[in-house]
């Protein structure tokens, strides 16, 4: 793999790009006697000089150097990264005009979108109303927990202080009811990759605030006792919260309103079209049953009249709160509109259809191909495989980025030994699939025959293999770092 210069390291004296044209106001303006001599610059800014040509090249070789899924396959298992159609990204700059603090009366057509789509959420899952509000799955976790908390306080019932979480759960599920002020008792599995319900229910009691699930679950198994789980926690008076992460595997199908859940949150940015990765935007909104609708984050957007606008704060004395700037990550919502609108109730079927259908061919292939399947059996948008006896995960996920395939979620479920947990989305075609399942084979079959040729994996790439605890111990932060310690070890 050819070197890759820094910016910097392009840099020739007096190149320029564009050059705006100077304002004649700066001539006139003392910036000494208007900012203040201690903030001026006493020498220019420490800026690469490159021409305009130089500068699209650099960061247009940046981009092709990184992995993305429109570029490539992104088996992430329990992180839905599948294609997102472009029509729907087109769509959502016809509103970025807008701004947040518009009077209600000028963006009637937002608001009705977003009136709209609390709707559309609500019916999708099966709630009675949804906030679009929460930035993030995670946020919506902290949301609904939050809801939680304050339905048991408005009722006087402070004594419980626990969140049942399943063994499997993702990892935002203990920390959200932590962040909350519950304590966490862990729930262990059952050997067929579902919740040990019987010791989930066993757990119940009156100190017992929620359980956290979702379904399917982390392994991708669907857990069958959902009915037998919800009708205790309500017997019991528990709030069965849904964590959305999986919805991809059931959105159309299934309602997780109509197996009893009382609190659901949807990750946007993994089912309905909008973004994932690279840290954001992400957008997270909480549907809840009409026990919690009262403790919902305001404002909800509401009929007024013939038209649409923002609830009152008063309206609802005892909502959480506010629980994100302005509504939420409004771009995203759009996007999300658009898809549902575009799929309609069929298309939505046909997604969770395809998710399905993908995973458990992909699952039977790679199982032929010579890895271990976790919990064999029918599973739904994802599966949990480990390498055989001898090979690491981290290696054989290291050489499928020599094929140009980006790795599955690696060790994790945490409960799994060597795990790999594969989702191939409902958005990539057989062929790809084929060519996946093609690779693993191969790399097995090399590290069979040479046991170290995964270990020196990936040889292809920008970047080889990391000494990890090295960089965490001893980061490069600069440029100036890097070109220090290539001189060093040159």
């Amino acid at each position: 793999m050819p070197d890759f210069p820094l910016i910097f390291e392009r840099s020739s004296p007096q190149r320029r790009a564009a050059i705006p044209p100077q304002a004649e106001l700066a001539s006139q303006v003392d910036l000494g006697q208007l900012l203040g001599e201690e903030h001026l610059r006493s020498r220019p800014l420490d800026l690469p000089e490159v021409s305009e040509l130089e500068l699209v090249r650099h960061f247009t070789g940046l981009a092709h150097r990184q992995f993305s899924v429109d570029g490539n396959f992104y088996p992430l298992g329990s992180c839905t990264m599948k294609y997102n159609p472009k029509v729907h990204e087109l769509l959502a700059p016809e509103f970025q005009e807008l701004h947040p603090y518009q009077a209600p009366e000028t963006v009637q057509g937002a608001l009705e979108l977003l009136y709209a789509l609390q709707h559309g959420l609500s019916s999708v899952t099966g709630m009675d109303q949804t906030t679009l509000q929460p930035a993030a799955g995670a946020h919506g976790e902290l949301t609904g927990i939050l809801m939680i908390r304050a339905l048991h306080r408005s009722r006087g019932d402070t004594r419980r202080h626990i969140v049942l979480v399943p063994d499997g759960a993702h990892g935002t599920n203990p920390a959200t009811a932590s962040m909350a002020g519950f304590d966490v008792l862990e729930v262990p599995s059952r050997d067929n990759g579902e919740v040990d319900a019987d010791a989930l229910i066993a757990a119940l009691s009156d100190e017992v605030a929620a359980i956290m699930l979702t379904n399917p679950n982390t392994v991708g198994v669907f857990e069958t006792e959902i009915l037998r789980i919800a009708e205790e926690s309500r017997r019991r008076g528990v709030q069965l919260y849904y964590d959305g992460a999986n919805a991809n595997a059931i959105v159309g199908q299934v309602r997780p309103g109509d197996m009893g859940f009382d609190v659901v949150h949807l990750n946007l940015h993994k089912t309905f079209t909008v973004p994932h990765g690279g840290g954001g935007p992400g957008t997270g909104p909480v549907g809840v049953k009409a026990q919690l609708v009262p403790f919902l984050p305001h404002p909800l957007v509401v009929r007024a009249g013939a038209g649409y606008a923002l609830e009152e704060d008063a309206e609802r004395p005892q909502s959480i709160g506010r629980m994100r700037s302005f509504y939420g990550n409004f771009g995203n919502l759009v996007r999300a509109y658009c898809y549902l609108r575009s799929l309609g109730a069929d298309g939505l079927r046909d997604v969770s259809y395809k998710a399905v259908l993908n995973a458990n061919y992909l699952r039977v292939r790679l199982q032929e191909a010579g890895l271990k399947i976790r919990y064999p059996r029918i599973n739904m948008h994802e599966f949990v495989a480990q390498p055989p006896g001898g090979i690491r995960t981290l290696d054989l996920a290291k050489g499928l980025l020599d094929h140009g395939l980006h790795p599955m979620t690696v060790y994790f479920p945490l409960h799994v030994k060597e795990a790999m947990m594969v989702e191939p989305t409902e958005t990539e075609t057989l062929e790809q699939l084929d060519a996946f399942a093609d690779a693993v084979a191969e790399l097995l079959a090399r590290a069979r025959e040479d046991p170290e040729y995964l270990a020196q994996a990936p040889r292809q790439t920008p970047v080889s293999r990391l000494d990890e605890v090295g960089a965490a111990k001893r980061p490069v932060l600069s440029a100036r770092q890097l070109r220090q310690s290539s001189v060093t070890s040159s």
